[in-house]
Formats: structure tokens, sequence, C-alpha cells
């Protein structure tokens, strides 16, 4: 690397460190992923608005932690503190399939390379900092502490764990997106406030003393409440309901608009807090977030290896954080929120600027998306409503009457993108709603704008195959898992299949499905098999449903009972009801016939069998 180079990057090294004319940190971040220097990897954020406040900021990326430790000493005791992240996944999510079996590569990894981080590394990594350094103060963050910041079902050792403070002895634990919280809590460190001194950070979670909760109320009122009392750890070991129960006040206090309840859960003689999470960012705040100087590239002391995540993403750009969709399967919003925030048109085309300066930029965008594709600068449109607000999704059960679906701020950013002389084409890769773009709002010139980006999307921005997400086709199945009802992919199926016809295109549409999810009996999955063979499909994007932190159908999973409704609902957990319910996607398959066909025989449906090995219809099939 030269000595140019060098000043581009935050330091990973105390030879880089030197060069910058350093003799210390301020903060130094371990990381469980490679050191990208992009705005999706969240190493690089935190370290670039620490930079961009004033602090000198180190980043050890992917310890070794393994040998004499020598990574986790390097750069000393930082002068305010040591932050930890497993990384972009959680690791155990990262290392493991939905049937427990140990993956073979890692995305966030040089060359894709397994076992460069251990299961659990907030853990492991926070063990290690304090025996060295027992008095420096120690932060974990990502989202891996996150989404475990409460007691939470482990689906890999299932069995449910503690708030990951508890294992892993840190000071304190940002949750959520982290850039304004990690400057405010430097900018307080700095100003001589000690950690133990800071209760009251939003998004921070820490423990005290027990004698420090506030009295419980047996039902408090989730708008007006300043604290709301979880059951407490033993309660919910004793009890799965209780657990269950938990979790409809986090959820909801994680959506509010702005601030909420103090949660607090007992763990025996001591006490959990999360503040209240954050508004979402203004648009200017987010600009701030996107415009530092990233160079959008991995560490140079990778010496060209390629990190699979990275090549995934280092030509698209994120046009908005957070999603009010709220999947029963999904943590974005826990993490996120469900407020939006969108970058300016301005900032975006910027960082558009920036990939057609990249050497090896062909003139294709492979993503202008976000969270969900298809949710740039919308929200509420009466904010006070909002504020008053806890439903988790703005869709489901049908999309709120107070909900702004205008597509024409993204279409305007689709044209502005298209128009520049160095881009050929732009793909949405992100997965897109259709429910929101097809949603009739009564409103004619946005119920036009609406039908408009359905066809551009198809027609300009989709590179042969388009990705959609219906995940079942049972009703009651979407019911739980908060998606709306398949009659609608059968009428987005048509919309896309009159733009090819249109245009002469030969795209394909590729729906994504989920197994074994909350609420699915194996009789539902031979009715998928059924209905999608009907569409003619042969499905290839599948998975089985695999319980993660801080969701419903999680919780669902683990207690058998819905947060919200209390009402006991049936889940696929034994391996072997598993696996019943996954045949299905490979009906196909002359090796799963005979199977299939006892299975149905044994659940007296040979109306079924006949539907899938009766008379094909004519076609090639679609995958």
């Amino acid at each position: 690397m030269s000595e140019s180079d060098k000043l581009e990057w935050l330091p990973t090294s105390v030879k880089e460190m030197r060069a910058l004319g350093w003799d210390h940190v301020d903060v130094v971040l371990f990381s469980g992923d490679a050191y990208v220097d992009h705005p999706s990897f969240a190493a690089a954020v935190i370290g670039r608005s620490l930079q961009a406040a004033g602090y000198k900021v180190a980043i050890v990326p992917q310890p070794n932690w393994r040998d004499d430790l020598r990574d986790f000493k390097k750069f000393g005791a930082p002068r305010l503190f040591f932050g930890v992240s497993a990384g972009a996944m959680d690791s155990m999510v990262n290392h493991y399939t939905a049937n427990r079996r140990r993956r073979s590569d890692d995305a966030y990894t040089p060359d894709g390379r397994h076992g460069m981080r251990p299961d659990y590394p907030t853990i492991e990594y926070t063990k290690i900092l304090r025996s060295l350094y027992p008095d420096v103060p120690i932060v974990a963050g990502g989202i891996e502490a996150s989404l475990r910041r409460f007691s939470h079902y482990d689906y890999w050792q299932d069995r449910l764990r503690p708030s990951i403070i508890l294992d892993a002895p840190a000071d304190m634990l940002l949750y959520g997106m982290g850039e304004r919280t990690v400057v405010e809590l430097a900018d307080r460190l700095a100003a001589g406030e000690k950690i133990s001194e800071i209760r009251d950070l939003r998004q921070s979670v820490i423990m005290l003393p027990a004698s420090e909760m506030p009295e419980r109320e047996e039902q408090p009122n989730p708008l007006t409440a300043a604290d709301i009392v979880l059951n407490s750890w033993d309660d919910c070991r004793r009890d799965k309901r209780l657990q269950s129960s938990n979790f409809k006040h986090i959820e909801q206090q994680s959506n509010r608009m702005d601030g909420g309840a103090c949660l607090w859960q007992r763990y025996g003689d001591r006490v959990v807090k999360a503040n209240p999470m954050r508004p979402a960012m203004t648009q200017g705040e987010i600009d701030c977030a996107f415009d530092l100087p990233y160079t959008r590239l991995p560490h140079p002391r990778y010496k060209g290896k390629r990190i699979p995540a990275y090549e995934m993403i280092r030509h698209s750009v994120n046009l908005h954080r957070g999603c009010f969709g709220g999947c029963a399967f999904c943590t974005i919003s826990a993490h996120q929120g469900k407020f939006i925030a969108s970058r300016s048109k301005t900032s975006i085309m910027k960082e558009v600027e920036q990939v057609t300066r990249m050497p090896d930029f062909k003139g294709y965008i492979s993503d202008l998306g976000g969270p969900s594709a298809n949710m740039y600068a919308m929200g509420g449109r009466d904010k006070s409503l909002c504020a008053k607000c806890l439903r988790p999704s703005c869709l489901h059960p049908s999309p709120c009457r107070n909900l702004n679906t205008d597509h024409g701020p993204l279409l305007d950013i689709y044209h502005a993108v298209d128009a520049c002389q160095a881009v050929k084409k732009s793909f949405i890769g992100s997965g897109v709603r259709y429910d929101l773009s097809m949603h009739p709002t009564g409103d004619k010139a946005v119920d036009k704008t609406n039908r408009r980006y359905n066809e551009e999307l198809i027609r300009d921005h989709v590179s042969g195959r388009l990705k959609v997400a219906p995940e079942h086709t049972a009703d009651p199945v979407l019911q739980v898992m908060r998606k709306p009802s398949f009659a609608l992919f059968h009428d987005f199926k048509d919309i896309f299949d009159a733009v090819n016809r249109k245009y002469d295109l030969r795209q394909q549409l590729i729906p994504y499905f989920i197994s074994s999810h909350p609420g699915c009996r194996e009789v539902d999955m031979a009715e998928l098999a059924c209905q999608t063979k009907d569409l003619n499909f042969h499905l290839e994007q599948v998975q089985d449903f695999t319980p993660t932190p801080m969701t419903v159908a999680t919780e669902i999973y683990y207690s058998g009972y819905h947060p919200y409704t209390g009402e006991k609902i049936f889940t696929a957990v034994r391996p072997e009801e598993k696996l019943a319910q996954r045949k299905y996607f490979f009906w196909y398959d002359r090796a799963y016939r005979q199977d299939i066909t006892r299975s149905l025989t044994r659940l007296h449906r040979p109306d079924l069998i006949k539907r899938l090995f009766g008379p094909t219809r004519t076609g090639s099939p679609r995958k």
C-alpha cells in the first residue's frame, strides 16, 4: 500500500495509524466482517461517522481470537472506548443453514473463506477485551447485539437465551442504526462523563441493579407509558407464553415514530434497561451518512481477494432505510424501524456518479434499492396519526389509508439515473412490494403513476428475471406472515406478462416461497405445489423457515402462541415435519414423487395427487 493510499482508509494497523501522524486512537472498532469502506458495511459507516465528528478511529477486521490475541492488543487502550460488532449478519445465520449444518463459506470474508470469526463474536470479542482491558469502556452494537437485546430464542442452541449483554461483558449495547447514537456517546465520554453515568442515551441498552427498576403495570398503555416492565427472565423460562407476550411491547416500541417507553427486563438481582428508539433520520442526516468520504472499496490489505458480499453491491446504490412492511419473519423494522428515511436526489446522484467512475464499471447499475425496493419517499400523510400508531405493518392486513404510496419520486430517481451518459441501464435487485405499487389509492393521478411504475419497472429495470416474494399461496399462512393474498400475485403476474408481450420481452418472474413457517401445515405446502404447477413454475428461490431473534414468527415457533392474540398456532418444529413440507417445492423431481404420493394418501387428498401428477400443461416450465 502506498503512503497516499494509507491516508484514504481508517487504519487497520499501527503502521497505518502512524502514517496518519497519530500516536493514539480514540475508538477501536472490532468487526466480524472484512473491512470494506462502503456505506453498506457497518464498520465503515460507524468509523467514518466518528471520523467526521473529529475522532481518531481504527478498525480491527476479523481479529484472530485463537492465537496470542495480538490483534486485540495492537492499538492498546483507546482514549474513549472499544466498539464490538459481529458484522452485518447474526453470526449464527452466517454460519449455519436452516438444518443447523455448518456453511462452507462466508460472504463477508476474503475469498468467502469460512472460519474467520467465532460463533457469537459479540460475546467472544467482548470477553477477550474485558480480560485484557478491565477498565476501558466496551460498547457492543450491530445486528447480532441489536436483535438479542432482550431474552430471545436461539434456534441453533434450541433454547431461550438472556439478553446478550449478560453474556457479553460490555458496558453498553447500542441497538438499531448507530451513527447518531455512537457519535453522541463519544461526545459525552469526551466531555468527561463516565460510561456508567450515561443512562438516558437513546437506542442504548444498559444493565442496572434490579432495585432501580420501576413498579410494573400489568397492562401499561403502550402509547403513554414512560416505562414498560417486561416479563422477567425467570418467568419467561417458566412459561413460554410470557416470552411471547413480551415481544408485542418490544415490536411496538421499536416501531414508534419518535421515542416511546423505556423497556425493562429483570434477571435476578439485575435489570436490563433499553432506552427508546430514535426517530428516523431526516433527509439531511441520512445524506450526511452516505456522503462521507468512503473509498467504496475493500481495504488494500486484502490484495485483490474477492469479498462476495461486496461483489454483490459494488455497483448498487441504496436509496433509503426502514421498512413498513412488517413481515412476520423479517428483522428489518426491529433494527431500522418502520419509518422511511430517504436520501435526497442530489446525494443519490452523487453516489451514482462515483459508481460510474469505478474502473470496472461497464455501464450497469446493479440495484437502485433499499430494504424494500419501492418505499422511497413514502410515509404517512398526516404525521400526527403516525405518532399515535402502533401497527407493526403499514401494509397488513391492508394498506393504511394514511399511507402515501405515490411512486412518482422513485420514478424521478430512475429517470435521472438512466439519463446519466455513463449509465446504459439500471436494475432493481432489491425486493419489490407489488402490493404497494398495485394498491388502489382512490387518487387517479397517484394510481396512474403507480401503474406507470409497474410498467417501467418491468420494461426497463429487469435484468432478465424479476424476483418477488409472495412467500406462500395459502391465505391463512399469509395472514400469519403478514403478507397479502396470493390472488394479488396472480394479478401482478398478469401485468408482468402483459408488459412482456407489449414490448416483446422474454423475461422471467421468479417468486420466493417459504416452507415450515408458523401456521403452515403439510397440506398447505401440497396446495402451494399445485398452485405453482398450475402457473407453470418449477421453483428455485425457496427456503425453509429459519427462526432468528426478534421476529413475530420466531416467537410463535418457540412458544406456540401468537404474541398479539395469544392464539395457539401450529408450527412444524421437528426435522421430519420440516422435511415433509420442504419436499413439495420439488414435486417435479421424480425422486420425490413416491414420497409425496404416500404423504397425500395419508392426508386423504387424492385430489392433490391427481393435480400434481396428472396431465401437465403444455409449454416449458418457468424456473
